[in-house]
């Protein structure tokens, strides 16, 4: 049976119950419950999927905590998945049995590729579609809120668009049309204004480079610079983020949730923000302070606020962002279908069963 090490990550627990028969039945059943409601029979396709790998299946699985964990279980392993753990020359050096190293996602950054190579060590990445999900889900809280889609959704009628404070005023059509005919202010556009990415990982570049096929300019920050190839497909600029803030018209935030980011957009980056921008969250809701939030809508500061991420999930019966008209908030789904998950695992193992049987980088 082959050895896996996997980077302890939420998601990835769930590869036990594809690949580790010694998985047990109450992980087996969490995991069905998690797919459940768009993929009734998970353990039905764990079991064709498993079919599929020999030599793969069955295998051994232990997760890494950290870096040092990593390289004392990674001695005879034969494959590791990593998300930001790095596999260098040390890790490589005390890995005699290692085959392939399986990145889940697809920014390297973290793996010394040509050091695998001269270990005859299999590289593999793939592009995650749920981190595609996740992007178009940020995007639609920006075209929703610059739209205000959500507060006049099916607003159409005379008598309802009264009740919402835009009584009829019609135009004299003999000389103008009657786009608009609700007269509603403050419809933003995308296009020719700023977008910034507080976080340029996986999900910051599939929502940069949507933004920038929207016309945006775009502007990033994070702790390093990423390489200039890589700002070239959104036409992305490094900045630091009392800039971004500053000049940004919509802003998503995209970093994980750490000791160090924890209310990382506090009220000084609130008072830094152009009057009415538009702020989106779609990674953890406690990334923004959740106090100096409240003040900046209750002021007026703030064009719009998109969450998908709450602070209590399912959130509170009194929970005070439901109150205002230009916060878009929906209930954690931007991650979509289960199916774009199960894709990704399905890829991703593809990926792993070639790599046990390779000694090239694909």
């Amino acid at each position: 049976m082959i050895k896996l090490v996997i980077e302890k990550d939420h998601f990835l627990q769930v590869m036990p119950v594809i690949l580790d028969p010694t998985t047990s039945n109450e992980q087996r059943d969490a995991w069905s419950n998690f797919f459940a409601h768009d993929v009734p029979d998970f353990l039905g396709w764990c079991g064709q999927m498993q079919g599929r790998l020999p030599g793969l299946f069955p295998a051994a699985i232990t997760f890494a905590e950290d870096q040092a964990d990593l390289r004392r279980q990674i001695t005879d392993a034969d494959g590791v998945i990593v998300e930001s753990l790095r596999i260098d020359e040390a890790e490589l050096a005390v890995a005699a049995r290692l085959k392939f190293v399986q990145r889940f996602g697809s920014v390297t950054s973290n793996i010394d590729v040509p050091a695998c190579a001269r270990h005859c060590v299999t590289v593999d990445v793939i592009r995650r579609r749920v981190n595609v999900a996740v992007a178009e889900q940020a995007f639609m809280l920006m075209i929703a809120i610059a739209k205000r889609v959500c507060e006049f959704n099916k607003i159409v009628r005379e008598a309802e668009l009264t009740q919402a404070g835009y009584p009829l005023r019609p135009y004299d059509t003999r000389y103008s049309g009657s786009s608009n005919y609700a007269r509603i202010p403050g419809l933003g556009t995308l296009n020719g204004s700023t977008f910034g990415a507080i976080g340029m990982g996986e999900v910051g570049r599939e929502i940069a480079s949507r933004a920038a096929a929207f016309g945006m300019k775009v502007l990033y920050t994070q702790r390093n610079r990423i390489h200039t190839s890589e700002e070239w497909p959104s036409r992305a600029t490094y900045c630091s983020m009392q800039e971004l803030v500053s000049r940004a018209d919509y802003i998503s935030i995209n970093l994980p949730l750490t000791p160090a980011t924890r209310s990382i957009f506090d009220k000084k980056l609130f008072d830094l923000m152009k009057p009415k921008a538009v702020l989106v969250n779609v990674a953890r809701a406690e990334l923004i302070d959740r106090e100096a939030l409240m003040e900046a809508l209750e002021i007026g500061r703030l064009g719009g606020f998109g969450l998908d991420v709450g602070y209590e999930e399912p959130a509170r019966d009194d929970e005070p962002l439901l109150a205002y008209p230009n916060v878009v908030y929906m209930p954690h789904t931007a991650i979509g279908d289960r199916h774009l998950a199960l894709s990704d695992l399905e890829e991703m193992c593809l990926k792993m069963w070639r790599g046990l049987n390779s000694t090239r980088r694909l």
